[in-house]
């Protein structure tokens, strides 16, 4: 599901700002960006994303900021690491084979060398104002993505009702079609000049036989099974994202079987009816949180 969110939190002179964006996709992917000061927080951070993400590429972003009337004490140099890059520089252009031309400006921009003096502390003091951040931007995010959700809801419940009209149709069908298979047989038997009584009992076994064999009972038993879980998934608070998945296999399975029993043109068409919507289910089910 999509959505995004954004959190700010303001303490002891910094300010951590999150920002979330989702996007669909069938598992849990979470990609973090955090300024190297916070690095150490990526577990917490991703731990609290999943208590409330379970489907879906995630990205958030993490920054830290000076608070107005710091920028006094903004930065500092870390002078053993521009050394270090200086040496660094040097000893690749001589390999390279190309003039070496290192500027202040260069060595300033190299990660880690302007680095925030105030932010000496350790990680963890910063946790809360992070955590609080991120809290709003996932309020922000899943707001957007239950609005979504209420959009895909309606879809579904369309879809499952299409299905169930027409197995309902096919309950209907299924005894006709034993009747018109009977009829069939008889006419078959008459046009190759067979004298067969309508008693006979090779005619009854081969109607009991084709009876037998074309029976849907149990496969409709079991779809209205899976649609009365659907209406379950459909009220619950908990995530369904996977339970959905799972009935749309196995309404599925319910379709194709009945289409392969069914000897029957009106029955085929009713499951040709069910197989597309199904297949739009399916589609949009991967969507589903």
């Amino acid at each position: 599901m999509t959505g995004c969110g954004r959190g700010e939190c303001a303490r002891n002179g910094f300010k951590i700002t999150v920002e979330i964006n989702s996007v669909n996709r069938k598992q849990a992917e979470i990609a973090i960006n955090l300024p190297r000061e916070l690095e150490s927080l990526e577990s917490r951070i991703r731990d609290e994303i999943n208590r409330h993400i379970s489907r879906g590429r995630l990205n958030a972003r993490v920054t830290l900021h000076s608070a107005p009337g710091r920028e006094s004490a903004v930065s500092r140099v870390n002078t053993d690491l521009a050394k270090a890059y200086s040496r660094d520089f040097s000893r690749l252009a001589k390999v390279l084979k190309i003039p070496s031309a290192i500027t202040l400006d260069q060595l300033l921009r190299a990660p880690g060398v302007l680095q925030s003096a105030d932010v000496e502390a350790e990680p963890e003091s910063f946790w809360a104002a992070v955590e609080k951040a991120l809290r709003q931007a996932l309020a922000a995010l899943i707001k957007m993505r239950e609005r979504e959700g209420a959009h895909l809801k309606k879809d579904l419940q369309a879809r499952i009702k299409c299905i169930r009209e027409a197995a309902a149709r096919v309950a209907i069908q299924s005894p006709e079609s034993q009747s018109r298979y009977r009829a069939q047989l008889i006419e078959r038997v008459k046009a190759a000049g067979v004298e067969l009584a309508l008693d006979d009992d090779r005619l009854l076994k081969e109607v009991v036989f084709f009876a037998d064999r074309s029976d849907i009972s149990e496969e409709l038993t079991r779809l209205h099974s899976h649609f009365g879980q659907f209406e379950d998934c459909t009220r619950s608070k908990d995530s369904v994202g996977r339970t959905l998945d799972f009935l749309a296999q196995e309404i599925n399975r319910e379709i194709n079987t009945i289409g392969s029993k069914a000897n029957d043109a009106a029955i085929s068409r009713e499951v040709v009816s069910m197989k597309v919507e199904m297949e739009k289910f399916r589609e949009q089910v991967q969507n589903v949180e």
